[in-house]
């Protein structure tokens, strides 16, 4: 089947198995390698990518669910001055990262951001329930999330949180 959508800002048309994951997709097809094989059912977070907004396991989303989606990978949050936000956050908190679960944790506080602009430290706990890495302390995060809404605020309207 041939399926239309919208990747990392680009029209899109593929040919593939309506039950193909996303993942193979991405990786097979556009070599996206920044969305990483895990679990394969949607329980650590390595895979995770923006499908309408929302971040998603894209190991456990078949191919015929993004029809008419908008998906955005790593490789292109990457592009945008959100994903600088949250990196530089993350960094002054002294958030260690393995290289295997950034991809997750940095769309996970993308999407959180654009949904929360001044998340509680509850709602960053809750927006990473779905990442199961070991390589960074829940505080640090919760304080790299936090680090990254002030820079956020202060490029936006010049002021902190």
């Amino acid at each position: 089947m041939t399926i239309n959508f919208i990747l990392n800002g680009e029209d899109e048309a593929i040919h593939c198995e309506a039950d193909g994951r996303l993942l193979d997709i991405l990786r097979g097809s556009f070599n996206l390698l920044g969305t990483k094989t895990g679990c394969l059912s949607g329980r650590c977070g390595v895979c995770f990518v923006i499908l309408n907004s929302k971040v998603v396991p894209s190991c456990i989303v078949p191919a015929f669910r993004v029809r008419n989606s908008e998906i955005i990978t790593i490789e292109g949050f990457s592009q945008t001055t959100e994903y600088q936000d949250i990196v530089t956050g993350f960094s002054r908190a002294g958030v260690e990262c393995c290289g295997y679960c950034d991809s997750g944790k940095i769309l996970a506080a993308g999407v959180l951001l654009e949904r929360i602009p001044r998340p509680s430290r509850n709602d960053v706990l809750a927006a990473f329930t779905g990442i199961r890495c070991r390589c960074t302390e829940p505080e640090s995060l919760v304080e790299g999330v936090l680090a990254a809404a002030d820079i956020r605020q202060r490029r936006l309207y010049g002021r902190g949180t």
